[in-house]
């Protein structure tokens, strides 16, 4: 879970990263069955990263029922 501005910018930077792989490899892979094999697991964790980013970027931070919240234990999926 994105907590805030910093880990929000490297979060992006990661899909990034994650993106020009995927990019490349489409490039490069010769055979569609490696490619489809090899990049599902790329594109399954660039599209939960991109679901991190959607609700941090849904929440203002200023909104008033963010105030004082306290996670709940393992709420961060033990990360």
């Amino acid at each position: 879970m994105i907590g805030n501005d910093i880990e929000l910018r490297v979060t992006m930077e990661r899909i990034a990263r994650m993106q020009a792989q995927v990019a490349e490899l489409r490039r490069v892979e010769t055979n569609p069955a490696n490619y489809h094999a090899t990049s599902s697991g790329f594109l399954a964790e660039i599209d939960r990263m991109q679901l991190e980013v959607r609700e941090y970027l849904s929440v203002h931070p200023g909104d008033p029922s963010l105030r004082n919240a306290e996670p709940a234990a393992g709420a961060d999926g033990g990360r």
